[in-house]
């Protein structure tokens, strides 16, 4: 099934992850965009709603009623809505849950009522948790150390449950550390590459939980539409690892970014957060055999990415922003 002429539904499509899936697919399909702009940004529907065929419902998955009424006559649902970070899972468990597992059951539910053909989640590599085998694979059992990751976890055993109780084709895709163009920045909890890139462009001293020598498998967002995208056309279901295949320390990270922006930061390393997975780096064997994901962007090439997105879109406004 080759994604033109869908009826598209994207949760969270005005989010990091979100807003560049719906950019990517409305040239060639009717997007459906819901979103309750509590994590999303309004400034992406200029980005996105340059397309006649993108229709913005604000709204969230947590209202059962509404789901059911936006899924009818929907062919996929790209479910990226969610309250991330695992820090507010932390401080918030109660909330965090009714959004990533009660407003995933909600649109489970709808989207199986309306008889949608296919239903790709956004999962997390968390749910693997601190095992010690390197890289992770799909086949390991899963040992999350969140409520995020609990939640994350819950969301794809839904999944797998409406696929055989309920026939929706479903596929959960593990996303491992995200970055690129549109993350959201103005966070209490900011994401490590945006955050790193606009301090040292400030020359503000920049934060390392633990001792940097920590690893992470970083996924640029451009290889993330791709995998989510086939994941909807090839026919497939279940779990599969999206990410780089490559794993670099915060360390490693800083040394990058140095770099490529000419500057030497100054590095303040603070205790370990809770709930915080100290290695990880993604197996894509089954991704790559199954679905042909090829993923683009090392992280040399994600990081001037980005860069120069920060320098394009975000630089004015945040040194404004300070000046106030």
């Amino acid at each position: 099934m080759k994604l033109k002429g869908q009826k598209i539904l994207i949760t969270g499509g005005l989010g990091f992850i979100g807003s560049n899936l719906s950019e990517k697919l409305s040239k060639d399909n009717d997007i459906v965009i819901i979103d309750d702009l509590s994590t999303g940004n309004s400034n992406n529907l200029n980005l996105t709603m340059n397309e006649k065929n993108i229709e913005f419902i604000k709204g969230s998955i947590t209202d059962l009623e509404l789901m059911k009424k936006i899924t009818k006559d929907i062919d996929i649902i790209f479910h990226q809505a969610a309250l991330p970070n695992v820090k507010r899972s932390i401080e918030n468990p109660i909330l965090t849950n009714k959004v990533n597992v009660e407003g995933t059951l909600n649109l489970l539910k709808a989207a199986a009522d309306s008889n949608v053909k296919k239903f790709i989640y956004a999962s997390s590599s968390s749910v693997y948790g601190n095992t010690k085998t390197l890289p992770k694979k799909e086949s390991m059992k899963p040992e999350p150390i969140s409520p995020y990751a609990v939640q994350k976890l819950t969301g794809e055993y839904y999944c797998n449950v409406f696929q055989e109780v309920y026939g929706l084709k479903t596929v959960s895709l593990r996303y491992f550390n995200v970055y690129g163009p549109r993350q959201n920045f103005r966070t209490k909890n900011p994401p490590v590459i945006i955050n790193f890139i606009i301090k040292m462009m400030n020359d503000q001293p920049i934060e390392v939980y633990g001792d940097g020598n920590q690893t992470r498998d970083f996924t640029y967002v451009r290889d993330v539409v791709d995998a989510n995208i086939l994941a909807a056309e090839k026919n497939v279901s279940g779990v599969f690892n999206i990410g780089y295949g490559e794993n670099h320390s915060i360390n490693e990270l800083i040394e990058i970014i140095s770099r490529n922006l000419n500057k030497k930061p100054k590095v303040i390393y603070k205790p370990p957060r809770e709930g915080d997975v100290r290695d990880s780096l993604a197996d894509i064997t089954k991704a790559n055999r199954e679905m042909g994901y090829k993923p683009k962007f090392d992280l040399e090439s994600g990081i001037k990415e980005t860069i120069r997105w920060v320098i394009e879109n975000v630089q004015e406004t945040y040194t404004k922003n300070r000046k106030k």
